[in-house]
């Protein structure tokens, strides 16, 4: 009996230590909680996002809002997700344009509500990492790339050649390039296609400095 409970234990270890390992290759902010809203996990770009600016911040391994306005409404949330099993979206920071997160309750066996999952929307609609994704892809240039970047982030020709110094027929010249490589019909495709990758995280996480906080644990 002893040995089955211990095996046991070691199973439920190596699927927390994959699951970690699964949120952590996600490029949106995810934070694990447990029903009673205690921090399980704290994916890398969750990590990275809760900065000292962010209007989340974590303090005991609970997840509170700075600003009391948002203490109510994300309190709620949290609430509902652990004991009614209820989908919630909620924005905090709104005086300064406001991060929006979904609260999202987890089943466990059974049907009854488990660990609660808040997602964190992405600051940017296309990180430069996706960026640099779909230009290695379609073998892009440097100069393509960097272009590429400028307008997934809503930069027009012309902003981009007096960023960067160039003639607008220079941009223009790349820009063309870039749709013959890609095939797409206009910036607006091309812009969409970037923006619909699967979330990437770079392996130079790995070389940043971590955050100490919980892990995974059973």
């Amino acid at each position: 009996m002893l040995m089955h409970m211990v095996e046991r234990r070691r199973q439920s270890d190596r699927h927390l230590d994959i699951l970690a390992g699964v949120l952590d290759e996600v490029d949106y902010g995810l934070m694990l909680l447990s029903p009673q809203l205690e921090l399980l996990h704290m994916n890398h770009a969750a990590e990275t996002e809760l900065d000292e600016d962010h209007p989340l911040l974590m303090h005991q391994q609970h997840l509170f809002a700075r600003d009391p306005r948002d203490a109510t409404p994300l309190r709620e949330a949290l609430q509902d997700a652990a004991t009614k099993g209820l989908r919630r979206m909620v924005v905090v920071g709104a005086a300064r344009g406001g991060v929006r997160l979904s609260v999202v309750p987890l089943r466990a066996a059974h049907g009854h509500t488990g660990a609660v999952l808040v997602v964190m929307a992405r600051r940017q609609m296309v990180s430069a990492l996706a960026a640099q994704a779909f230009a290695r892809a379609y073998q892009l240039s440097r100069c393509e790339e960097q272009v590429l970047l400028a307008l997934c982030q809503g930069q027009t020709p012309q902003e981009i050649a007096e960023h960067h110094g160039v003639k607008i027929a220079t941009v223009r010249t790349q820009v063309a390039s870039i749709r013959a490589k890609t095939g797409v019909a206009s910036i607006r495709d091309l812009v969409q296609q970037v923006a619909c990758l699967p979330p990437l995280v770079g392996t130079l996480r790995q070389c940043a400095p971590h955050r100490e906080g919980p892990r995974l644990a059973a």
